[in-house]
């Protein structure tokens, strides 16, 4: 339509150099204090958090109908005339309803607005309109055609659209702010100061990927002109969002190589691998290591001979063995001298880590301590004067009080629940000490490649020999009897159980099953069985003794939160049931699972559901059922949750993908990474483009230790 305003102009026009990218959101045209506390609920703060407030989803309504060919249920765009305009109070409720019929010589619409009187000002008889909104039939009415709280322009000498015969894009709103406020607004910051970005991406990297200059793409992406196909915008892969979809995966991966390239410059300890304290760690134990586990030690040990700090993430599924890895590389650093610590992300997690580690290294003579935030600073002590060679702890180790004596490598387990800033804090308790990390959360590539693309990467993708897949099972609250049935014949075949609750005691706000209700009622269920409880409340001592009773078999069922996810291994446990299993993630189920299966016998995990529930719930059930494989299961969690959610909590301390989805624009991403790769091997200080440089310290907020200088 010829009407409406081409927002592409001249980088220069509309420059108020008043503004900058920093100004408070208050002082933006149309804002002021009011509306600045409504949209710093959305996240906006100042100007170029506004100028990056992308819509959700854009609506088509480009296509002005005469009112004939408007179709019953379809969103619609017509332009019309006035004819009548009036205020209806209802009988009963007194509500005033503001209602207009119009015209366009083809037939006639009634439209109405409800609880805005105020209208009854702007549509005077004879003023031209363009309604856009969900057509509905009426029978009793003259017109036929309806539409109830239409958005509106109207028609005069202006020759600017926002709202409608336009590609119009919806913005998230909030209370007290409308989704067409919001869109008003942005139409004006847009119009208005988008000349204040600045391209920071050399030229030559804009070249060979074919983007757009970022001001058009940012003005392309909220008021899209040029490209108008509903389509690809919300699918978010039009040329403006490819653009903006490539600048954060450059930021990101540029960060990621300037930590990488860090490695290189920087000093690190070269371990003598003498081989006497792993080789009777390695002699002792009961079982064969896999090749897998051998390969990824071999990986580990090479790393620590080289004058370089190691950074190596290693993954795998759930009892894979990496416990036995990550001892292994400990004993090198004890055996040379200097001391090993392994951060966990929970205090049940690094006790569990602290009994297992220090059961298997007891006969080697090493003093071994536990630090939690609980454990009041008696291992200080130790831990500073090097008495104590292995330290277990959680952020606890990384507070400001605890040092170190001589810190030679650190572990992580779980980095997922951890960020890049804290796993600097770690690096700096030692002089460049190596960095382990490990995961039993199977990471699929795309994930990998975005989120540790500043390490080398080992993967354990063999289990221990002997390990027979798990039958997994979903039933429903109705089946209780025979999964009554399936766990006595698992316990008259001298068997144990596992069952997994969700919460401890009884929610009143979520009627969920509780882990010390189910205690109870299993009791008078199996009256001639021992059974178990274990929970976070538990004192660490108490909850030892039931694990270990539950190990050397005193213990037929155990019944648990999911304090037992990690850390237990029980050959004779071969059925876990999982009660409400319709509220955990895809990755903790699959980890609980893990749990079983260790033993010769066949194992069962039987899931127990309780509707309604979502269909996210059902592909995660279903996702159970069909395979035991965890990077399969990684897959399908990552395409469910989507890539924002997919690791429980944000990455401390990594850039925020807003526009890019690492699933859908792979492609885009190893583009990135090339470049942002090539351009730190070419000049690690980004020296000549200064602009870049300041743009990647703000989206790391500082935590690139290379870029201070």
């Amino acid at each position: 339509m010829d009407k409406v305003k081409n927002l592409t102009h001249n980088k220069d026009s509309n420059f108020n150099p008043q503004i900058s990218k920093d100004t408070p959101v208050q002082y933006v045209k149309g804002v002021g204090p009011a509306r600045a506390r409504l949209l710093e609920r959305l996240g906006m703060k100042t100007l170029e958090d506004m100028l990056y407030y992308f819509p959700w989803r854009y609506e088509d309504r480009k296509n002005l109908k005469n009112i004939r060919d408007l179709r019953y249920g379809n969103l619609e765009t017509t332009m019309c005339e006035v004819t009548s305009a009036e205020i209806i109070t209802t009988p009963k409720r007194k509500m005033k309803i503001f209602e207009i019929t119009v015209t366009d010589k083809t037939g006639y619409l009634k439209s109405r607005w409800f609880n805005q009187p105020y209208l009854e000002r702007y549509f005077k008889k004879g003023q031209k309109v363009i309604l856009s909104g969900v057509v509905k039939g009426n029978p009793y009415s003259m017109t036929g055609a309806e539409m109830d709280n239409p958005d509106y322009e109207l028609v005069g000498d202006e020759d600017t659209f926002i709202h409608t015969a336009r590609m119009v894009p919806v913005y998230k709103a909030t209370e007290g702010i409308s989704p067409k406020q919001v869109r008003t607004i942005m139409f004006n910051v847009v119009t208005n100061c988008s000349s204040i970005i600045e391209d920071y991406l050399p030229a030559e990297v804009l070249g060979r990927n074919g983007l757009m200059p970022l001001h058009q793409a940012v003005q392309e992406a909220h008021f899209p002109e040029e490209f108008t196909d509903a389509g690809a915008l919300n699918q978010g892969v039009s040329p403006a969002h490819r653009r903006l979809a490539f600048d954060e995966f450059f930021l990101l991966e540029l960060g990621l190589a300037v930590l990488k390239k860090r490695e290189t410059i920087e000093e690190g300890i070269s371990f003598e691998d003498k081989g006497v304290l792993v080789n009777r760690f390695l002699q002792g134990l009961p079982f064969e290591l896999t090749a897998a586990q051998k390969r990824v030690m071999a990986e580990i040990r090479a790393d620590m001979k080289r004058p370089l700090p190691m950074n190596r993430l290693v993954h795998g599924d759930v009892g894979c063995g990496k416990t036995v890895v990550a001892l292994v590389s400990m004993l090198i650093a004890v055996e040379n001298g200097y001391q090993a610590c392994l951060m966990a992300p929970t205090e049940l997690l690094a006790e569990q880590h602290f009994i297992n580690i220090h059961r298997m290294v007891e006969a080697l003579g090493i003093n071994i301590v536990l630090v939690t935030s609980g454990s009041k600073g008696k291992s200080s002590g130790d831990i500073a004067q090097g008495t104590a060679q292995i330290v277990i702890g959680t952020h606890a180790l990384i507070q400001e009080h605890l040092k170190f004596s001589k810190l030679g490598l650190a572990i992580i387990d779980e980095q997922h629940r951890f960020g890049v800033v804290q796993r600097a804090d770690l690096r700096r308790k030692g002089s460049s000490p190596d960095i382990l990390i490990m995961t039993a959360t199977p990471i699929p590539r795309t994930l990998a490649l975005t989120l540790y693309g500043d390490l080398d990467i080992s993967i354990i993708d063999e289990l221990p020999s002997g390990r027979k897949p798990i039958i997994t099972r979903v039933f429903f609250s109705s089946q209780k009897e025979k999964v009554l049935s399936l766990m006595k014949e698992e316990l008259s075949g001298d068997r144990q159980i596992y069952i997994v609750y969700p919460l401890i005691e009884e929610s009143e706000k979520l009627d969920l099953k509780s882990a010390v209700e189910g205690f109870e009622a299993f009791k008078r269920i199996f009256p001639e069985r021992k059974i178990g409880l274990v929970h976070g409340r538990i004192p660490r001592d108490e909850r030892e003794a039931v694990m270990a009773k539950f190990k050397a078999g005193e213990i037929d069922i155990l019944v648990a939160t999911t304090v037992i996810e990690v850390g237990i291994d029980v050959p004779n446990a071969s059925l876990m049931l999982v009660i409400h299993a319709e509220r955990f993630g895809l990755a903790q189920l699959h980890q609980l699972r893990g749990r079983i299966g260790r033993g010769g016998h066949d194992s069962h995990c039987l899931l127990m559901a309780y509707p309604p529930f979502g269909e996210e719930a059902k592909r995660r059930l279903k996702g159970m059922e069909s395979t035991c494989d965890g990077f399969k299961i990684a897959e399908e969690d990552l395409d469910i949750r989507g890539p924002g959610d997919f690791f429980g909590t944000r990455q401390s301390g990594i850039p925020d993908l807003k526009i890019a989805n690492i699933v859908r624009d792979i492609k885009l991403l190893e583009a990135a990474r090339r470049e942002a790769f090539d351009l730190i091997e070419a000049g690690p200080d980004l020296r000549s483009y200064p602009l870049l440089k300041e743009t990647l310290k703000k989206k790391w907020m500082g935590r690139l230790e290379l870029m201070k200088s």
